[in-house]
């Protein structure tokens, strides 16, 4: 990798991930107050509101923004032509969604879930706005900009929620962070960007780009369709309560996946798309991305497993202590997001959207069986499914990828075996201390200091590349906030 690519995807990861933690860590600590002043039936709400708001905000997109990345030479043509596609498209559904509001209270019978629905429904709008803006940012890799919009709008619109629920105005109080968080987002970017939409469409520029795009919307309608089936289930079949019991748990073991996989996928397509031509250098820079990222995955996710009883009691009260138990099982699941992120951005980084749909299509076949199970047995026997499936996922999206650049699936699994090692141990020895007959808020801080201690002896002991790279990485930040830079 050369020293300005290095440098790039090291400025742009640091960035990306800081704006992962001012986007999500800073909602996720004002959910922690939230959990505390509302119910999980009212989370478990919003939760089926977002089923749809995740599913129709997919369409909005198109695979638009994905193309216009890879496109090194897009013109300002190209980018009026989606924002105006991508506005038309939003408002469409917005409309559909606020006429079929009385009919998803009545599915679910929750008949307050209509004007909530019709409330939430404008955030398609909103984002709609600032899909061009986010773009040109991802595509000059300036991820310190939208760190700082999200920092601005993810602290304002906590505190929105937290003095909406004190004032009790109960779920509202989430559809205020919610709906505010996008607003602020979204004039922010606009105000950053520095690019201002006009009036001009181009028949040639939108076949061109959708003829790239629609690919990846119909794989990213499948995948959030089928993601976001778990929770119609959930609310369907058992309850709102329960709903709001996983999404919680689900939150907290995004906490680390997602983020991990947004970064890595924001940050590895516009870098990688940079040097597509030149297959040995891009084998390289992909191998690096892969150990490094989840040596960082297993370590966090096995980790949270083991800690999330006395976590979730100690941050959000045994009220949510279904939630410990469905946690452990969507760590095992979600710790492979960032290996299917990396190998499923290396097909479209190749142009092979085509490929990336008939996988897409052939995994979601293979997980109708967790799906079975949630209908038929119970929600434990459905998330036990969905991590199997994800084994077998990450087996289709590995060969595929690896034939394109020559990196099997052998050479990926034997650079990450001792990561995932050393992640099981630190895992073993963190759950074996909570067999201990102590208090949750002392046992807490006894766990993540031994499991901070083990990670680095082992650490320490392999020594292993990946983990002398992120030490790098780490100290040349602390330097430069250091020096002010």
């Amino acid at each position: 990798m050369s020293a300005s690519l290095k440098h790039k995807t090291v400025r742009g990861v640091t960035w990306s991930f800081v704006d992962n933690i001012a986007n999500q860590g800073i909602t996720f600590l004002v959910g922690l107050v939230l959990a505390r002043l509302l119910s999980p039936e009212e989370y478990g709400l919003i939760g089926i509101i977002m089923i749809f708001i995740a599913v129709f905000n997919s369409i909005v997109d198109s695979g638009f923004s994905n193309a216009l990345i890879r496109k090194n030479d897009a013109t300002n043509i190209d980018y009026n032509t989606v924002f105006i596609t991508n506005l038309l498209l939003s408002v469409v559904l917005f409309l559909i969604l606020f006429a079929c509001a009385p009919s998803i209270g009545r599915f679910f019978n929750k008949l307050e879930l209509v004007p909530l629905t019709r409330v939430m429904g404008c955030i398609l709008i909103i984002n709609a706005f600032a899909i061009i803006q986010r773009t040109l940012l991802v595509k000059r890799v300036d991820f310190k900009t939208q760190t700082k919009v999200s920092l601005i709008a993810s602290v304002s619109s906590g505190v929105i929620g937290v003095c909406m629920a004190f004032a009790g105005l109960g779920v509202w109080s989430l559809v205020g962070q919610q709906v505010s968080r996008q607003l602020l987002n979204a004039c922010f970017l606009w105000y950053y960007a520095k690019w201002l939409p006009a009036v001009q469409f181009s028949l040639h520029s939108f076949k061109e780009l959708f003829g790239f795009g629609w690919k990846l919307l119909v794989s990213e309608l499948i995948n959030t369709v089928w993601k976001e089936m778990y929770q119609v289930i959930i609310g369907k079949c058992y309850s709102a309560q329960m709903l709001g019991q996983y999404t919680r748990s689900k939150q907290f073991a995004s906490i680390f996946s997602s983020n991990l996989t947004t970064v890595i996928q924001r940050v590895s397509y516009p870098v990688l798309s940079s040097i597509q031509d030149d297959k040995e250098r891009l084998k390289l820079a992909y191998q690096r991305v892969i150990k490094v990222a989840m040596l960082v995955t297993f370590i966090c996710m096995i980790g949270l497993a083991a800690i999330a009883k006395p976590m979730i009691v100690v941050l959000i009260g045994k009220k949510w202590l279904v939630a410990a138990t469905l946690l452990p099982v969507i760590c095992f699941n979600m710790m492979l997001y960032p290996l299917h992120a990396l190998n499923l951005n290396m097909l479209q980084v190749q142009g092979r959207s085509d490929l990336f749909l008939k996988l897409e299509i052939a995994k979601k076949i293979i997980a109708v069986i967790p799906v079975l199970f949630g209908l038929f047995i119970n929600i434990y026997w459905m998330l036990w499914g969905s991590v199997f499936t994800g084994f077998i996922a990450y087996y289709l999206n590995a060969y595929y990828s690896g034939k394109i650049l020559n990196y099997s699936i052998s050479m990926q699994l034997k650079d990450i075996y001792p990561s995932l090692g050393i992640a099981v141990m630190m895992g073993g020895v963190v759950y074996s201390v909570s067999f201990l007959p102590l208090s949750p808020f002392v046992l807490l801080p006894i766990q993540l200091f031994v499991g901070a201690i083990t990670t680095w002896g082992l650490c320490e002991i392999i020594h292993r590349d990946e983990y002398v790279e992120i030490k790098m990485i780490i100290l040349s930040v602390l330097q430069k906030i250091k020096n002010g830079k």
